[in-house]
């Protein structure tokens, strides 16, 4: 089985500039509470803009070709799952982080919302017919494990998410955006 199908350039441009959001959304929520040290708030920064570097020529070239074929069409059964699927995730999500917040565990939060995100990328990968997703979503979600575990006197889990989330971001979406050119090309 191929990690991406290829049938549908534009849709992994869209991928690649989403998830170069995602890393400068991630990288920024992690500096939160980083390590003392400034090293940290450097590779924060730089994954930040790596980010960003992903996400605006992405987002361009897609616009460029927004006439191309996707498979995210309104009506078959794998988008009414999505839609199924996000607005679950939406609820459990604000009742999740609403009763961190009540329990005085607010710190939780970000582990909550990249569990979330992860698992909204198994069903994203049934609409757009695209495996790299259930990587996408096996990854983060035991990054939002491993997040919630790892010593909070050392960082805040904000920052655990970022720094461990966004690479995998970046590296999923620079593939897809390698793919999606090409593709466009042949």
């Amino acid at each position: 089985m191929t990690m991406l199908d290829l049938a549908h350039p534009r849709d992994l441009l869209m991928i690649g500039a989403i998830f170069g959001l995602a890393a400068f959304i991630w990288s920024g929520w992690a500096q939160e509470a980083p390590p003392k040290s400034v090293i940290f708030r450097i590779v924060l920064a730089a994954l930040a803009l790596a980010g960003l570097a992903l996400a605006v020529p992405n987002i361009l070239t897609a616009i460029g070709h927004w006439s191309e074929s996707s498979a995210f069409t309104t009506g078959t059964t794998a988008f009414t799952l999505y839609l199924i699927v996000f607005w679950a995730e939406v609820i459990i999500g604000a009742v999740a982080c609403f009763f961190a917040v009540r329990a005085g565990q607010a710190e939780i939060i970000a582990p909550l919302i990249l569990a979330v995100v992860g698992i909204h990328f198994f069903a994203l990968a049934l609409v757009f017919g695209q495996p790299i997703l259930h990587v996408a979503g096996l990854l983060q979600t035991l990054l939002a494990v491993l997040a919630f575990v790892l010593p909070r006197e050392t960082a805040a889990p904000s920052f655990w998410c970022g720094i461990l989330g966004a690479p995998v971001f970046l590296a999923i979406g620079l593939w897809c955006l390698i793919a999606g050119r090409s593709a466009l090309a042949a």
